[in-house]
């Protein structure tokens, strides 16, 4: 199943760093918080990414453009006419398709612009500054079972995100994107979709988070998979750094790859 990750946004809550690259790229632990995304998806045999990007897409490009001169050691000799030798020769098995879905592009607009790279199949969709450790198998036998054109993960992490109302088998009763300090259920990105999402999203201006969800949770096309375990963002430094203490001392939850 392919991987859809939105990495197009400004990243203005994290000004320190995004002023220089996308949010995405900023690097927790030696490594942009998209490449900790990315390993986790590949874990579970999801290898094939189609990354939407705007903002400094040129950095992300960039750096897969050059992969071996980010993570391998290198060396350069110039006895041989510059001789570029790679040592350790670390790769993944990845596809990574960057699309530039435009500067100011909502993020539905985002999803639509790239929708004929998917061709007319289901897919996997995610934020590209989240990390958690759901459990990919079981959110995507649980989307199965039940059959909605949208299944996200529902996660808990306290207070200024919108709220989600569900029932007790996890439909979407209402989707509210007004911030709320109950510490109720929210979506956590990491989310399944089927192609008749497209029918949802108007044009660039679509704000995936709004009208498509709302739209979705009236006619009871969208259902939430609850998680319980790890999930967190990286809007601002604070986050950035809870993130990387976490990396530096073996205690991420989501990094189940040696």
């Amino acid at each position: 199943m392919k991987v859809v990750i939105l990495a197009g946004g400004y990243g203005t809550r994290i000004s320190e760093e995004s002023h220089l690259k996308p949010k995405p790229m900023i690097e927790v632990s030696g490594k942009p918080i998209l490449w900790h995304i990315m390993k986790y998806f590949s874990s579970f045999g999801h290898d094939e990414f189609i990354i939407c990007a705007g903002y400094k897409q040129e950095i992300i490009k960039e750096w897969f453009s050059n992969y071996f001169l980010h993570t391998s050691d290198i060396t350069f000799d110039f006895t041989l006419g510059n001789k570029m030798i790679v040592h350790n020769n670390e790769s993944e098995n990845w596809k990574v398709t960057i699309i530039d879905t435009g500067l100011n592009t909502m993020t539905g607009g985002r999803i639509k612009r790239i929708e004929k790279y998917l061709e007319n199949q289901s897919f996997l969709l995610t934020y590209g500054d989240g990390v958690c450790d759901v459990d990919l198998k079981e959110l995507i036998d649980f989307h199965n079972k039940n059959k909605k054109v949208l299944t996200l993960t529902a996660v808990r992490p306290g207070g200024r995100f919108g709220a989600l109302e569900m029932d007790v088998d996890g439909i979407v009763q209402s989707f509210n994107e007004k911030d709320v300090e109950d510490g109720g259920w929210i979506n956590g990105g990491f989310m399944v979709v089927e192609k008749e999402i497209f029918d949802y999203i108007n044009d660039d201006q679509t704000v995936f988070e709004k009208e498509p969800m709302i739209c979705l949770s009236e006619n009871k096309e969208l259902i939430a998979y609850k998680h319980y375990g790890f999930w967190s963002c990286m809007d601002t430094l604070r986050d950035k750094e809870y993130i990387e203490s976490l990396l530096n001392n073996n205690l991420a939850p989501w990094k189940v790859w040696d």
